[in-house]
């Protein structure tokens, strides 16, 4: 058995029964199908602000009038520019749960795109160092607001057969900012004035000003608006998206009700605050896991193609720019294509599976990335230069299999609502502090030990296979409120089950309007939120 298992997961949980009953595709389902079409540019699409950042100064290192103009930064002066963007993150991340669990995840994406807006037109307009530097403070600042509360909006809206899909390809739309960012420095690079890294700043915004746009459309998570005690908003929501307005929908009335139940229990436990957060073994548990996941996605190599490519290039005898930026955005367009088919994909396997599948094989395919490296220092090889070209290429499909595809997903499923904004908060300082330390020690380790500082790497993905091993529980196929008490023992996941039985007896769901109107739903909630 999975390490969380426990009674009443899977197919014995009558939601999930219904789930599978339900036979038409989110597509013939037009109140679903638009929910999924605003959660692309305001949820979904958050990520390409991080990916449009990160092939945009792989690129700018590649941009002579940008090398120019910063007076050609390299080792510590490369790694700082870099790395404000994760130090911005971390700066922000302690006040995050605080926006989105108290104003809203709607408010919270709100507030993180418009730091990023203000922070690409300062990058625009930089005129010095210290104005570069202060704007990518800021893009790095606002960007974890609407991270959290995007990736938790997500979790908490979708209907329960697209969730883990949904969820995954949060991270796919990483490569759509990456594959613009490439296309638009390889386009600019040339020119013989600022404007070659000017233009690739200001675009820099699109993301944040599509969030600002759409974000008024969606509803919010239907499970902060039961938090704050408006039920009935949040029954019409399930009802509009997840029966199509049927207010009397069985499936409706059931998940209002366990999503109710289960905050409730969360209640008793705890008031939510950070105490709470690491007082029981349970919640300790979510955090080593998510603590874990924040170094991972940082510290399996990634961070070395992500902002140091051009670098690594000229390590293996690759120093034209031009070609330089061509395999940049051969490199992202590839990752774009396997990324989003893995995002389809993958959600179908155990969580447990794909990690452990993740982990193995990118270990394999780093510690040959270091061999070839060591060869062509040593002997000067073309083969070995290819070699590395062709390990960086495979390296994409193998990190994206877990790190990219579930990371979004597996987080929603591991904490519970209460916990759920702070969890994925502290995932993030992990990960923008591992990002911060990679930023600005990877130019000077790269510079300075050449292929000896991969071995580093090679050593901390065989660690990253003995925890997945040990410590990662298996959460698919579950709803998040059965996964609520994932390891807090079945005695509390029978409470929750008996009382959710009783809630559904009594018919405690709050019906909006007149019942017996289909569309009454769709009324409640446009007159209500």
């Amino acid at each position: 058995m999975a390490i969380g298992a426990g009674p009443g997961k899977g197919a014995d949980n009558p939601i999930n029964r219904l789930v599978e009953k339900d036979t038409v595709p989110w597509y013939k389902k037009p109140n679903l199908r638009m929910l999924y079409f605003l959660m692309f540019p305001t949820c979904i699409g958050i990520e390409m602000t991080s990916g449009f950042d990160s092939s945009m100064m792989n690129g700018l290192q590649a941009v002579p009038s940008w090398d120019s103009f910063f007076n050609h930064p390299r080792s510590t002066i490369l790694g700082l520019l870099s790395s404000l963007y994760s130090l911005g993150s971390m700066f922000s991340l302690p006040f995050v749960p605080i926006v989105t669990d108290r104003y809203g995840r709607r408010a919270a994406i709100i507030f993180g795109s418009v730091v990023m807006v203000i922070g690409a037109a300062l990058q625009t307009a930089s005129q010095d160092f210290a104005m570069f530097v202060i704007a990518r403070f800021l893009l790095g600042f606002g960007i974890p607001f609407a991270i959290v509360a995007a990736s938790s909006m997500i979790g908490e809206l979708a209907y329960p057969k697209e969730r883990a899909r949904i969820g995954s390809l949060f991270n796919a739309s990483w490569f759509i900012g990456a594959i613009v960012a490439a296309g638009v420095t390889l386009g600019t690079f040339a020119m013989p004035n600022n404007w070659a890294w000017r233009i690739p700043s200001i675009l820099q915004v699109t993301p944040s000003a599509l969030q600002l746009t759409f974000v008024w459309f969606i509803p919010e998570s239907p499970r902060w608006l039961v938090s704050k005690g408006r039920g009935e908003e949040a029954y019409a929501i399930l009802a509009k998206y997840h029966a199509e307005g049927d207010l009397n929908s069985e499936f409706v009335k059931l998940e209002y009700a366990e999503i109710e139940t289960t905050l409730e229990l969360e209640r008793e436990q705890g008031k939510g605050s950070w105490r709470d957060f690491i007082a029981s073994p349970g919640m300790r548990k979510r955090v080593l896991i998510c603590s874990f996941l924040g170094l991972a996605t940082q510290w399996s190599g990634n961070g070395l193609t992500s902002y140091f490519l051009a670098r690594i290039l000229d390590n293996v005898g690759v120093h034209d720019d031009h070609t330089k930026n061509l395999i940049n955005l051969a490199m992202t367009c590839w990752g774009f294509v396997n990324g989003t088919t893995l995002a389809l994909t993958v959600p179908k396997m155990r969580r447990r599976s794909a990690y452990l599948t993740c982990t193995i094989v990118l270990t394999l395919i780093f510690t040959g990335w270091t061999i070839a490296s060591a060869e062509y220092q040593k002997t000067g090889s073309q083969a070995a230069s290819r070699a590395v070209i062709a390990f960086i290429f495979l390296y994409s499909p193998a990190y994206n299999m877990g790190y990219n595809a579930l990371t979004y997903t597996y987080l929603v499923e591991l904490f519970p609502y209460h916990a759920r904004a702070k969890g994925i908060a502290v995932f993030q300082w992990w990960g923008r502090a591992a990002g911060f330390f990679n930023q600005f020690v990877n130019p000077i380790g790269i510079q300075n030990a050449g292929w000896k500082y991969y071995i580093s790497y090679c050593i901390f993905l065989l660690f990253e296979v003995i925890f997945v091993w040990l410590l990662f529980p298996e959460t698919s196929n579950r709803s998040l409120e059965e996964l609520a008490f994932l390891f807090e023992g079945e005695k509390l996941r029978e409470e929750q089950e008996k009382r959710i039985k009783e809630e559904v007896e009594d018919n405690g769901a709050p019906t909006p309007g007149n019942s017996s109107d289909k569309g009454s739903a769709v009324h409640v909630e446009h007159s209500q939120i």
